[in-house]
């Protein structure tokens, strides 16, 4: 996987996902994110998660918390390029759980990150989770 910065698309995986969110029709977008969260939340916690997939869920948070009071907006040119319809707002908290599940044990991503500086990484994914966290309680 090539990864350039510490972004939610900052790395070849998610660029692909974007495009997958792009070329599905504007009425099944949130079932891709839907997805991408349900297959990192069906991991148990002692099974091991796969950094492609955590990086799949990431990307969908970060598309959810654009929606979110207090979210960033997805402006990188490798996010999606097509607009997303408004996201039902029970994405927000399988988007807290796939997050939840990335910073926790057996996570791949989280022990590639700790391998480097990924204390930046773990404070913008937490970030994340906080926006959707308190979004889902207004």
């Amino acid at each position: 996987m090539g990864t350039w910065d510490i972004g939610p698309f900052d790395n070849d995986m998610a660029a692909d996902f974007s495009y997958r969110v792009d070329e599905a029709p504007s009425e099944k977008r949130a079932e891709v994110l839907r997805a991408a969260f349900r297959e990192v939340t069906a991991i148990g916690d002692d099974d091991f998660l796969d950094s492609d997939v955590a990086v799949e869920a990431i990307a969908s948070a970060a598309l959810v918390a654009a929606q979110c009071p207090g979210g960033d907006p997805v402006t990188t040119s490798y996010g999606p390029k097509q607009p997303l319809p408004e996201l039902p707002a029970e994405l927000r908290p399988l988007a807290v759980a796939a997050l939840d599940r990335v910073l926790g044990p057996d996570s791949e991503l989280l022990e590639l990150w700790e391998e480097s500086d990924g204390e930046e990484w773990k404070a913008g994914i937490r970030k994340l989770r906080g926006v959707l966290a308190g979004a889902d309680t207004h």
